[in-house]
Parts: structure tokens; sequence; C-alpha cells
């Protein structure tokens, strides 16, 4: 496309690699957010994309590069976890790529207004969809051993229970900044060390947002969407989620054990669904000199097989933690 993208998605070169767009194809782009992928897609000549988006604001601002495109993209504002369903209904069914950048965008943490970071004061709000309950509603109402697991299963914050005594204490609480304080003051905070109310914040917004259940569902999705030869293409954010991406592509790219006379081989063992599937791929130094939030990125991807789908999510649905945490 001719105008430059609002901001340069982390690992795009690693990513339009992994995709490999052939002139023609179809492609999904589970996570819009402020369409660089989406531009690098289209500018790579897929003959349609189809962008999702659970967040009015990034829906709104692609309708220009929406209408740039002449018909070529479709917005769609729902979660990716749908993407199927809503492809169906298009009388779509199968696609050559899909491509997810999960997590919190750029444009959401850069609004303070939003709530979802602490840098700038604001709203305790971190809803994508904006509707629903915010961070404040679950802060103020949620009682203190929900606050301390969730803590602990999202954030994977050792002192949770501490932290949510805290923050039970402290109610009611409204402001990003006001909550910030909170976590520092419970769990100590030294500067020029990560501050704790890190992990807070990801934790209440994964919660809020259903962010890893969306996750795992959107994997199954495009397993079900991707022809054969379609690939997958995921960047990661977090252990949590990189975790649950991991377990998907290895589970699902490992060919059933073969049989033995000891043992004979597994009747109803699925065939493989992904082939090449690809190892951790990470941002390098002159990326993340320009771009830090790329530091933290992970790419994972495959390549789709002719076998059905698996049956199964068993293999890469997160685990329920164990409810609080040490003290």
């Amino acid at each position: 496309m001719s105008a430059p993208a609002p901001h340069v998605p982390v690992l795009l070169d690693e990513v339009m690699a992994a995709l490999a767009v052939t002139p023609g194809e179809t492609h999904v782009d589970g996570t819009f957010g402020a369409g660089g992928y989406t531009r690098a897609i289209l500018a790579a000549g897929a003959g349609r994309v189809f962008a999702f988006d659970r967040d009015p604001d990034a829906i709104a601002a692609g309708r220009a590069l929406e209408a740039e495109a002449e018909g070529r993209l479709v917005l769609v504002a729902a979660r990716y976890s749908t993407m199927a369903a809503e492809l169906a209904a298009r009388q779509v069914t199968v696609v050559d790529g899909v491509t997810l950048d999960v997590g919190v965008s750029s444009m959401q943490l850069d609004q303070a207004e939003r709530g979802f970071s602490f840098q700038a004061d604001g709203p305790l709000d971190m809803r994508m969809e904006q509707s629903g309950d915010s961070a404040a509603d679950f802060v103020n109402e949620a009682d203190e051993p929900e606050i301390a697991d969730v803590l602990h299963r999202y954030g994977e914050e050792p002192r949770a229970r501490r932290v949510a005594r805290a923050i039970v204490a402290a109610r009611p609480l409204a402001r990003t900044a006001e909550l910030a304080e909170v976590v520092r003051r419970a769990l100590g905070h030294h500067p020029g060390l990560k501050d704790p109310a890190v992990r807070v914040f990801q934790a209440i917004r994964i919660h809020l947002n259903r962010e890893l259940d969306e996750l795992a569902d959107g994997l199954d999705a495009a397993e079900a969407l991707l022809a054969p030869g379609g690939r997958l293409a995921v960047v990661s954010f977090h252990s949590l989620e990189d975790r649950i991406v991991k377990r998907f592509l290895t589970a699902r790219g490992k060919p059933a054990p073969a049989g033995s006379r000891h043992r004979p081989a597994a009747g109803d063992a699925s065939p493989p669904s992904f082939s090449d599937v690809s190892r951790a791929i990470r941002a390098g130094d002159i990326e993340i000199s320009r771009n830090p939030r790329a530091r933290s990125a992970t790419l994972r991807g495959g390549r789709r097989t002719a076998a059905p789908p698996w049956a199964s999510v068993s293999t890469h649905r997160p685990a329920a933690a164990p409810r609080g945490s040490r003290r």
C-alpha cells in the first residue's frame, strides 16, 4: 500500500518470511491493531486479507486502509477466536495464512485513557472491547482470594496474597497511578529494577480480557481454517502466551509414535496437523534498539498439513493454577 504504516510491528521481516505470501492468496490478520502486518501482507500481493480486532478504536482507525485496499481488505470487528465462524458467514472456509500478534497493542498502551499502562495516569479500565467489567470493577469488587489467584495465575506474582491484601485495604481505587503505588508500597520498589506493578497490571488485563483462552481458541480456529500448505505465524510477548503456542505447535507437529511388537501403535493417534514447526525466533539487537518492545517478542510458526484438525485442546489449554500463592 502507498501510505506508510503508523508503526512498524515487531519481527516484521521474520513474520513475512514465515507467511511466504504468494500473490492472490487469502490471509487472516487476527490482531489488526495499527495495521502493520496487514499492510505488509497486502504489499506482498495477497488477494484478500480479513483483519480482525475486538477494539472499536482499531477498526475505526483502519477504515481508511480498508477503502484504499479497494476490496482486498475486510475489517472484522470481532475476536480472532471467532475467525472460522466469521469467515464461514462470508462464504470463506479455507485460508492460506494466519497471523497473530497477541496481547495488548502499542496503541492501547500509549493511550492513558485506556488504562492499560501506569506510565501515564489514567482511569483503571483495561477493556479491549470497551465494554463489560473494567479493571476498577475487578479491584474494587472481587474478594481478596480471587484477586490473589488472578495475580498468581496470570502475573506469576510470587507475593500475590500480600498484594491482594494491600489492594483490598486501599479500596476504592479508580486510577492507574493509585494501583501502581499500592503495589509498590506492598512489595517495595527500587529505581532501576523492574517495577513490580508490571506483573499486576499484566495479570488484571489478561483476566479481564480472557486473553489466554482467546489465544487457545484462536489457535484451534486457525488450525481449522488453514488449507494444506497454509502458514501460521504467532508473535507473543510473555511466557504464558509463548507456552501455549509452543505446546500447541509441538503437539501438532510431532508424528505419532511408531508401534512395536511390545507396544502396538495407538489406533486413535492423530496424525500431525502441522509441519516445519519453527524454533523460537526473537528480535536482534538492531530491532530492539529501534523498538524496545521487541525485546520480549517471540515468533513461532508452522505449515499446515493435509491431516484433519485435532479434536482435543488439552495440549495447549492453560492449566488452572492453585488458588492463592506464597506470602
